[in-house]
């Protein structure tokens, strides 16, 4: 039996692509609430757990929970409460804006009375209203980003998760996306996030997880990590990463490279 108490949680999660051990035996608990920070080099697995995290990618074996709810189990239950923009976004670009994000609301069946309503709070929360009118296709990566991110979260999920949301985002587009993120932290929505940009991450997370080779390597907040990575009160989350996966050292006045 999982924990009630975590938003997400895996147990043993495990999965095998012919040869390759992609993702190995992973425990995680993400609490309710919490900005969770999931990174790892290239290859790592983060991907693949995310994708069996959201019913995308079934394991070889273990176990994933979304609130309790076992995703493989009641897959329908675990997905309601879920947003999810991967990191590959596909969207329908021959739809204009609104089009799509009422789309997605019809999809996760909300309903049709709040489908309009919650677009358009969706859009000026984005900065998108200007735009709603235009096709997809003719937006910019940051406007692509903001509206998948928008269509993630029209069902109010409880867990939302990220796959470098900031990928190919310009500085504007990136700081609204931020700005929302909080927002959501602070009504008490569950943000499961994985960037390559790690001074993003360190200013968002409250927790971090590193995974190497399938992995986990090492978990923790800030200061939890810089303890257990034996650096000073100013190592950054960089060097604690590079420590982790075995890149570099972490030594009296700054790095040693390996």
């Amino acid at each position: 039996m999982t924990c009630m108490s975590y938003a997400v949680e895996t147990i043993d999660l495990t999965k095998q692509f012919e040869k390759k051990l992609a993702v190995n035996r992973l425990n995680l608990q993400v609490a309710q609430g919490e900005f969770f920070g999931f990174l790892g080099p290239n290859g790592a697995g983060k991907s693949t757990t995310i994708k069996m995290l959201v019913g995308l990618l079934r394991p070889t074996s273990g176990s994933a929970f979304i609130g309790g709810v076992d995703v493989w189990q009641r897959p329908l239950d675990a997905k309601r409460q879920v947003g999810v923009l991967p990191e590959g976004m596909n969207l329908y670009e021959r739809l204009k804006g609104r089009e799509f994000i009422e789309f997605a609301g019809t999809m996760y069946g909300v309903p049709q009375k709040d489908v309009k309503a919650r677009t358009e709070e969706l859009l000026d929360l984005m900065d998108l209203t200007g735009s709603a009118e235009k096709l997809i296709v003719d937006y910019s990566q940051g406007m692509k980003k903001k509206t998948g991110l928008a269509a993630a979260l029209i069902h109010a999920p409880k867990v939302l998760f990220l796959d470098e949301p900031f990928e190919g985002v310009d500085a504007i587009s990136g700081r609204a996306i931020r700005d929302v993120l909080q927002k959501l932290r602070q009504s008490g929505t569950t943000i499961f996030f994985s960037s390559h940009i790690l001074e993003v991450v360190q200013r968002l997370c409250t927790r971090v997880a590193v995974i190497n080779n399938g992995q986990l390597v090492a978990e923790g907040s800030m200061d939890e990590l810089r303890e257990r990575a034996q650096a000073g009160d100013e190592a950054t989350l960089e060097e604690i990463f590079l420590k982790a996966v075995g890149a570099v050292e972490i030594k009296q006045g700054g790095l040693s490279w390996l």
